[in-house]
């Protein structure tokens, strides 16, 4: 299983010179990827600060993909209802160029309402949509003339120039938990990125899902992509640790422990997970010391590093 890791993408410690600089050390221990997230907006008298201070995901990684040479770099995920089909081709092409070629282009739903009315898009069928969506992407990608005719989407015989870097495009991964999520991911998808709630004691069960879906389809269910979302939160072993809610939960805890966890994932299917510490709030919260979140990246960097520094 590939090792990757995100980037300070949440609360206070989300500054471009911290996500350079965790970047940059993941490159040099040997990761596999940089990973971010998308959220846009929050609710103005919610309690949850889990999405505070969160910067757009593409245009940090552009910023890394110029100060990197060989770690690729991942978003988990963009909501495809905040954009159209010709604006994300467009985005994705410029960024897998600028990178040469290590973008890997995770895609969701969206889940929070109030970014749905903030952008003036419809909640509803959102499934049906972000299927539509990822067709007409791949027209514009792949064909030299593309013309598209749906139930949401819709444009006349058109050139998009230049094309991907990679062939024929990005690595489109899915994401979502619930089973017509998978079940698309199956039919459609280069892979699945799993959420951040995601139960995964049992996250075997949706890999096999996933697979069945893919082979029901034709597809070949070996060449796809599992992606986790590793929401780490490193504890001291003992009472304090057992005493806390989350204190015993997967890939909580001591480094071994979490080390063994990361070993259970590979032999529930996973091909990679990367190491996110953002929800963590006493690292990625509004409210946590920027420099003891950075010391903390810095012990984690070392104790997951995929090779030796």
């Amino acid at each position: 299983m590939k090792i990757g890791f995100a980037v300070p993408d949440t609360g206070s410690w989300a500054t471009p010179a911290h996500q350079l600089h965790v970047a940059g050390r993941a490159e040099d221990l040997g990761y596999h990827s940089l990973w971010t997230l998308q959220r846009l907006l929050n609710p103005a008298d919610s309690s949850d600060e889990t999405y505070r201070n969160v910067p757009d995901p593409l245009i940090t990684l552009a910023y890394l993909a110029g100060r990197t040479s060989r770690i690729r770099l991942g978003v988990a995920v963009l909501n495809l209802p905040f954009f159209s089909p010709p604006l994300l081709a467009k985005q994705a092409t410029t960024l897998d160029h600028v990178s040469g070629g290590r973008l890997d282009l995770g895609l969701g739903l969206g889940w929070m309402p109030e970014e749905f009315a903030a952008v003036g898009v419809p909640y509803e069928r959102r499934g049906a949509r972000a299927e539509e969506f990822v067709r007409a992407l791949r027209v514009l990608w792949t064909e030299e003339v593309g013309e598209f005719h749906g139930e949401f989407f819709d444009f006349p015989p058109v050139r998009m120039d230049p094309k991907p870097l990679q062939s024929p495009h990005p690595p489109l991964l899915l994401g979502g938990m619930s089973e017509p999520a998978l079940r698309r991911a199956g039919r459609l998808a280069d892979g699945w990125v799993s959420s951040s709630r995601a139960d995964l004691a049992r996250i075997g069960e949706s890999i096999t899902l996933i697979k069945t879906v893919a082979a029901e389809a034709g597809r070949d269910p070996e060449a796809l992509r599992f992606i986790c979302r590793g929401v780490v939160r490193v504890r001291e072993t003992g009472a304090a640790a057992a005493g806390s809610p989350d204190g015993q939960g997967p890939l909580t805890g001591s480094y071994e422990k979490i080390r063994s966890d990361l070993r259970a994932l590979a032999e529930q299917g996973m091909t990679e997970t990367f190491i996110d510490l953002n929800f963590d709030p006493e690292v990625g919260g509004p409210r946590a010391d920027p420099a003891a979140s950075m010391r903390r990246a810095e012990a984690a960097l070392e104790a997951f590093a995929p090779s030796p520094s």
